[in-house]
């Protein structure tokens, strides 16, 4: 048996230098998870949709069930250039809902403050990246 397998695929980087990382991966993955996290708190806001106000219209049952799958579907798109901007679109949207519903403009308006966070933390990684430290 070779060295190379023994240690495994011969895949590893050369003793001495780390792995090359992605600044951007780490950033992408924690907004694809928030917004993972969003359509789970969105879809549990279903029944409190129900409760409150004037009850679940077909509109209301609608739009809490379109947003919750139009968030799944866009945190697996947040690695293209554009992710960004369809997750804000889909903040705008969330946060336009208190019209419709003010239990999910509420919500719009809580994850718009989390979104503003993270874009925040995008400014912080593109600073450390042309000050060289990514």
């Amino acid at each position: 048996m070779n060295d190379e397998a023994r240690q495994g695929t011969g895949a590893q980087p050369p003793q001495g230098q780390p792995p090359a990382r992605d600044p951007w991966k780490g950033l992408r993955g924690v907004m694809a998870g928030t917004l993972v996290m969003e359509a789970i708190v969105v879809a549990l806001a279903l029944p409190v949709v129900a409760k409150l106000g004037e009850g679940l219209s077909s509109v209301n049952g609608i739009l809490v069930i379109a947003l919750a799958l139009a968030m799944l579907l866009a945190s697996g798109v947040m690695g293209r250039p554009w992710g960004l901007y369809v997750a804000l679109t889909l903040q705008v949207l969330m946060v336009l809902t208190v019209f419709i519903s003010v239990t999910l403009g509420v919500l719009g308006v809580i994850f718009a403050l989390i979104w503003v966070y993270m874009l925040y933390l995008r400014k912080q990684v593109e600073q450390h990246i042309a000050r060289g430290q990514g």
